[in-house]
């Protein structure tokens, strides 16, 4: 698969989904769903527990993959060095000070998750202290959440308070 552009380049600023070391296939090709059907730009961050041309990725991704706006970034290091001075990021991760529904987002801002067996590191984490936050967990026994779920959750609520603009 190719990073596509949009359709239309004469769209509203939109959010970015930042997936950093993505492991799992179709937790991806779920993502790349959700963000063709928001028009959030999606970036991938290298290493991948997968191929880019792997079936499983492509069958959860279905045929959207072509209404996606997504980059590839080989290191994280790449990735911060393409994006605006001043951009808002915003680390999703277990541990954070405020729940994800106390903050503000802006239209530009970036989501970031982690690997789904390792979430964001520790540094990066200890670095944006600031914009850590987390997804309120109920039972102390459950490890995690679902990484697709978890940017959904996201998404939709910084989608939300954006007003919706441009959806149905």
């Amino acid at each position: 698969m190719t990073p596509t552009l949009p359709h239309s380049t004469a769209q509203m600023p939109r959010l970015n989904v930042v997936l950093l070391e993505p492991e799992i296939p179709p937790n991806t090709g779920n993502v790349a769903r959700l963000c063709a059907a928001t028009r959030t730009t999606l970036h991938l961050i290298e290493p991948f527990g997968f191929k880019l041309n792997d079936a499983a990725l492509k069958r959860a991704g279905m045929d959207y993959w072509q209404h996606v706006q997504w980059h590839r970034w080989k290191s994280w290091q790449d990735f911060v060095a393409s994006v605006n001075l001043g951009a808002k990021f915003w680390f999703i991760e277990q541990g954070g000070a405020h729940f994800y529904s106390e903050v503000q987002f802006g239209p530009d801002d970036y989501l970031v998750f982690g690997r789904e067996t390792a979430g964001v590191p520790k540094a990066l984490l200890q670095q944006h202290h600031d914009t850590w936050l987390r997804i309120p967990m109920f039972n102390p026994q459950a490890r995690s959440l679902n990484l697709s779920n978890c940017v959904a959750l996201v998404l939709f609520e910084a989608l939300r308070q954006q007003g919706f603009t441009g959806g149905e």
